[in-house]
């Protein structure tokens, strides 16, 4: 059998050196970003060629590898409080067509993650209007993401606040997101994101 060349060798041992370094920093460091835990780990590694980075999946890989090894007793029990925080607040802004993407979603959420919620809405004001009408305090912010079937990235809308010690995510896109979601960075693919019926279906799946 042939043995691979050199150039392969490397770059496959330094995605891997990249992927335990950004699992490190996001386990203990409050890094939530998949690519900023990215940069920053080839940065302490001195590894600048992003062609030798590793997908954002190697990474979560990696990080559901060290929470099974070092956080296999509180890790679990934060991602099913998420994830029922993330069924009411669903349900609660269900006019906004919701989808879950996010930690909370690829099941390495623990006490820090954001519940990120994608609301859908062609009026991005709407959200604004009913998170005052609701009392809701929360703080603006925007989101640099590429719908797919488009050319670019652009920023989006969003608000942050926190309910019974979480923290939500909101971020605006227009309707024509439902069917076509925002793409990953690194590798142009959709983007996973799940309905409140997929979500209470994870959350059975993991009762059972």
């Amino acid at each position: 059998m042939p043995r691979p060349a050199p150039n392969a060798q490397r770059g496959s041992r330094e995605r891997l050196l990249i992927a335990q370094e950004a699992a490190r920093l996001i386990r203990e460091s409050g890094i939530h970003d998949l690519d900023q835990a990215r940069r920053k780990a080839a940065n302490r590694l001195g590894i600048h060629d992003e062609a030798l980075w590793p997908r954002q999946a190697q990474v979560i890989e990696m990080l559901r590898e060290q929470q099974r090894l070092f956080d296999a007793h509180s890790q679990p029990t934060a991602l099913r409080q998420h994830r029922e925080s993330a069924v009411q607040a669903m349900q609660f802004l269900h006019a906004f067509h919701p989808r879950l993407a996010g930690a909370v979603l690829a099941g390495t959420a623990d006490d820090g993650s954001p519940v990120t919620l994608h609301l859908h809405c062609d009026d991005s004001d709407a959200v604004q209007r009913f998170l005052h009408d609701q009392r809701i305090p929360a703080e603006a912010r925007t989101s640099l993401l590429q719908l797919a079937g488009h050319a670019a990235r652009q920023r989006y809308p969003g608000w942050e606040f926190a309910a019974d010690g979480i923290a939500f995510e909101l971020i605006v896109l227009p309707e024509d997101a439902l069917h076509h979601p925002p793409v990953c960075s690194d590798d142009g693919k959709p983007m996973p994101r799940a309905t409140l019926a997929q979500l209470r279906q994870l959350l059975a799946e993991a009762s059972a």
